[in-house]
């Protein structure tokens, strides 16, 4: 699942490496600090280089701390799979000019028909998971044992708050009117200042809600009156009606 990544960062033995072998995978995690990450400063890499230590565990999740990563020691193989995109994005921002003119991969000759990036998902794989999990991470989705039905919930998210339209209109800002709670009944008493206080609060915004609603069922009756309201006459049935 790591070939791709790891061809791309001319890693020694990319077809061959298996992340369930520890030996193979503490050296990679050395290997990406000391040459394409490089974090920390040499004189810092003790720890993490001591690859045969019984504290090398340690040293890793505080490495994994300190760059950020999401992942904890336990999520290996997606741990493994973001510090590889880290260290292609690190890789491509070092030598920008060298993949800026590469050219793109050859189009199909049905390249013209529309493809959809779902078709051949695998919902299995380690890749797709670990994205996923990525995602909810970052966007503060509940972590679910079905990865399609966090992807659902992410697509909605995006859909629902990131889209342009909905960043437009958050970032619309809506004067308010102060409003002097001590002037408004509450009608109950909870015995407590501050929670009369919230309470009120809730009040106003709970009537400010039924202006809202009250405000688009006139609109709405407007718009049937001015369906019905407008009569055709028929002079050669002698009567009014469409």
């Amino acid at each position: 699942m790591f070939r791709r990544k790891l061809t791309a960062l001319d890693y020694h033995n990319p077809s061959g490496f298996d992340c369930t072998d520890e030996t193979q995978f503490r050296n990679c995690i050395v290997w990406l600090e000391d040459q394409k990450i490089r974090h920390y400063k040499i004189e810092d890499r003790g720890n993490l280089r001591n690859i045969p230590s019984s504290d090398w565990p340690q040293a890793y999740q505080k490495y994994l701390q300190d760059v950020n990563c999401p992942f904890g020691v336990q999520e290996k193989q997606e741990a493994v799979d973001w510090l590889l995109g880290l260290a292609v994005r690190y890789e491509y921002g070092d030598n920008v000019d060298k993949y800026k003119n590469c050219q793109p991969l050859a189009a199909s000759s049905n390249s013209d028909k529309a493809v959809d990036p779902l078709v051949n998902l695998d919902s299995n794989s380690p890749d797709f998971k670990a994205g996923v999990t990525a995602l909810s991470n970052i966007l503060k989705i509940q972590r679910h044992d079905d990865y399609l039905v966090m992807l659902k919930a992410i697509r909605i998210l995006i859909q629902d708050r990131l889209s342009p339209e909905a960043i437009t209109n958050a970032n619309q800002n809506r004067e308010g009117v102060p409003v002097a709670l001590d002037k408004h009944i509450l009608g109950f008493d909870t015995g407590d200042a501050t929670l009369n206080e919230a309470a009120q609060i809730l009040r106003l915004l709970h009537i400010e809600e039924l202006r809202e609603l009250q405000t688009k069922i006139n609109e709405a009756i407007v718009a049937v009156q001015a369906i019905i309201a407008d009569p055709k006459t028929d002079h050669r049935l002698g009567k009014v009606g469409r």
